[in-house]
Order: structure tokens, then sequence, then C-alpha cells
């Protein structure tokens, strides 16, 4: 047999392995719990779900692209010469990865956005989770130009490039290849870490399941297509990256 066919049969059966296991665990967990479905139950909530859904989705893009710009001017910032503007950055990434998220959430939304008089919990939501999650795309992305060897930016400077464009064509491809896979990590750590916002009352995924609940009593009928939500969002991002890894020729 070819022997591509015999490695992508032996990859199939060992799939369907993974998932008779898993399916037989929470089968054995059913019969334990003594469960009956009611799916009947969380039927007419549907729009719920897929408003919630949309909602998550939004506020997570919207972070994203935010929390990448913000990385990316926090690592520039611990390049720059000025120390006053290196410190800055250093005390925001320090502050925010030694506290949880769910401080910062409750500090920033009652207090900070208070103060500034944001009163749409929506926009404040997309700022908490760029601001967290910023500070860790700092540190990854400054990682990254870290790697760049100084002889190649040596070289770039003999040959008479521009700041710009030793960035452009020299920096940054080299930091994106090395910080791809944590950056990946990070975006999929983002879609998650925003079912914390139900906390200050946004109507998102998380926030939405959980008053399904408490409407039907039904907790896995109405948690199980949030988990289901939340890897419709995070699959497709880590399928992604996973390809452009590949691009790169890491080895997966």
């Amino acid at each position: 047999m070819n022997p591509k066919v015999q490695s992508t049969m032996r990859h199939i059966f060992s799939f369907a392995l993974a998932i008779g296991a898993i399916i037989l665990i929470f089968d054995w967990a059913f019969r334990r719990l003594d469960h009956s479905w009611n799916w009947a139950a969380i039927l007419p909530y549907w729009p719920k779900f897929v408003q919630g859904w949309l909602v998550t989705l939004a506020v997570s893009s919207a972070a994203l692209v935010l929390s990448l710009l913000l990385g990316l001017a926090s690592a520039l910032a611990r390049r720059q010469p000025f120390l006053p503007l290196r410190y800055l950055s250093l005390i925001y990434t320090e502050v925010v990865r030694g506290t949880p998220l769910l401080v910062q959430i409750l500090i920033l939304f009652y207090v900070v956005a208070d103060a500034l008089g944001l009163e749409n919990r929506y926009v404040a939501g997309v700022l908490i989770l760029a601001f967290f999650s910023g500070a860790y795309l700092s540190e990854i992305i400054r990682s990254g130009i870290e790697s760049v060897g100084a002889s190649q930016i040596e070289s770039a400077r003999a040959i008479g490039l521009a700041p710009w464009q030793i960035y452009r064509y020299v920096i940054y491809p080299q930091a994106l290849r090395q910080s791809l896979p944590a950056m990946a990590g990070q975006f999929v750590s983002l879609i998650k870490d925003s079912s914390l916002l139900s906390i200050i009352s946004i109507s998102e995924f998380t926030l939405n399941a959980q008053e399904v609940n408490s409407f039907t009593y039904s907790t896995l009928e109405s948690y199980l297509p949030l988990a289901a939500g939340y890897l419709l969002l995070t699959l497709p991002v880590t399928w992604w990256t996973r390809s452009l890894e590949r691009s790169f020729h890491y080895e997966t």
C-alpha cells in the first residue's frame, strides 16, 4: 500500500479511537449522573445563544486587533533610548501580567471607565481585553525582535537600509516567524478570557448561557452549546496559525 495512504489511514484510525474514548468517558459520566437529556427546554432560547456568540465574536475580534497594535507599540517602546518610555512599557507589562484579569476588569470598569465617563460597557470590555492581552503580546513580540541577530542588523545598516527598512525587511519577518506559535496561543486565550466580561453584565456568550440555565434548569444542555461555540471561535484561529507555521516551514 502507498505509504501516504497508510499514513492517512493511521491518522484516521487514531482520531476515531480518540473520539471513541471520549464518548465512552462521557457515556460513563452521564450514566453515573443518571442524566436524562432535555434539549427541548433550551430550543426556544437558541436566538439568545446566537446573539451571545456574535457579541463574543465581535468583542474578541476588536480586542485582538487593538491588542496587537498595543503590544507592538509597547514592544517598540522597550527598545527606545528614552528611558521614561522604556520604564513605562516595563511597568505596564509587569503590572498587567502580575495581576488577575478578573481584578483588572473590576478596577478598570468600575473605577477608570467611570472616571473617564465611558458608559458603553461593550467598548469598555473591548478596551479592557486589549489592555490585558496587549501586555502579553508585547513580551512575545519583544522576544521575537530580540531573537534577530545583531549581525544581521549591522549588515542591513552596512548596505544603507534606513531604520524603517531594517524593521520592514529584516526584523519583522523573522520576529513574526519566531513569535507566531506564542501569539496564536495568546489569541486563543483572549477569546476564552472574553467570558469574564460577563461579570460586568456584557451580554456575551457565557452570560447568555448562564441565563438560559437559570430559566430552564438544564445545566448540561445550556453549557454544552457554550463549549461548542467557543470551539467554533478558537479552532479556526488555531488552524490558521498552524497553516502559517507550515508556510514558514515549522515542524508541526
